[in-house]
């Protein structure tokens, strides 16, 4: 039976589509994401100090490499080879970013590049609007699951399977942690404050990045190339030049586009912990429309 869903526009008008309940945004599992922001209030409560600040800053920044070297780069797009032992240390720490798993993220990932800003693109502003691109589409059956079609490469490996699997459990691990560390001051702010704050900043390059900034390449999509996201997300905001050439492990493809997570990577393989960091080709330059 066709059901009605909310989609939500520029205008913030919520407004009825025909659609199936695949595509309503499932309130009861969408309860822990709400509740995780509803913690944040807790700052009111128990403060703020210098310690929790720098906690809240380090999980933030630890975490964002994680998702942008690793989940994207690393999982998503296969731009550099390291060991399995590193693999699922840095699958670990992205799950603990509360974005799911390392297989569930590129496999939507994978989807996004094949079918951006096109109705197959579940977060795509063009079609969808800025708020469910920015986290509607995140809290739906359908983009619940992990399609393993589109990640046979990572799915063969028995550990990230069980990560995709009890995705919960590392969150849950690291927030009993920093509560014993430091009580509910660390937890609100390491965890809570620094979650929240990393997943918006991380979906901006789906709702933002695809509607303001400057287009470089001349690419299917709406992709842009933003400063300001790139500085937010360690280098994701170089968004246009990304879907151009999605294969390269930098996403700044100019020496004055800074790209943090690029810096870090590069700084592992000259440790020898990552390998084979995929170039950028000559060519690519000469295709630049701007």
């Amino acid at each position: 039976m066709m059901r009605t869903i909310r989609r939500w526009f520029d205008t913030g008008v919520a407004v009825e589509t025909e659609t199936g309940r695949e595509d309503r945004i499932d309130w009861l599992r969408a309860a822990p994401f709400i509740a995780m922001h509803v913690a944040c209030l807790g700052v009111i409560w128990v403060g703020v100090s210098t310690s929790a600040l720098v906690v809240a800053g380090t999980m933030y920044a630890v975490r964002m490499f994680a998702l942008t070297g690793f989940y994207h780069r690393y999982f998503s797009h296969r731009a550099f080879r390291t060991s399995r032992g590193l693999q699922f240390v840095f699958a670990v720490i992205g799950a603990s970013c509360v974005q799911r798993g390392p297989l569930w993220w590129a496999a939507h990932h994978r989807n996004h590049h094949r079918c951006a800003d096109t109705a197959g693109d579940p977060h795509s502003p063009r079609i969808h609007g800025f708020w469910w691109s920015h986290a509607g589409w995140f809290l739906t059956p359908r983009n619940f699951r992990t399609d393993l079609a589109r990640v046979p490469d990572l799915a063969k490996y028995r550990e990230l399977r069980l990560l995709d699997r009890y995705d919960t459990l590392v969150p849950v691990l690291l927030a009993a942690a920093l509560y014993g560390f430091g009580g509910a001051q660390m937890l609100i702010w390491g965890f809570f404050v620094s979650t929240v704050v990393l997943f918006h900043a991380t979906v901006t390059i789906n709702s933002l990045a695809h509607r303001f900034g400057s287009r470089r390449f001349a690419t299917r999509d709406d992709s842009r190339n933003n400063l300001w996201l790139a500085l937010l997300t360690f280098g994701e905001g170089w968004h246009n030049n990304h879907h151009f050439f999605p294969g390269s492990s930098r996403q700044g493809f100019r020496w004055w586009e800074i790209d943090i997570s690029w810096y870090g990577l590069k700084l592992m393989s000259m440790l020898g912990l990552v390998s084979e960091l995929k170039p950028l080709p000559v060519w690519v330059h000469a295709r630049a429309i701007g």
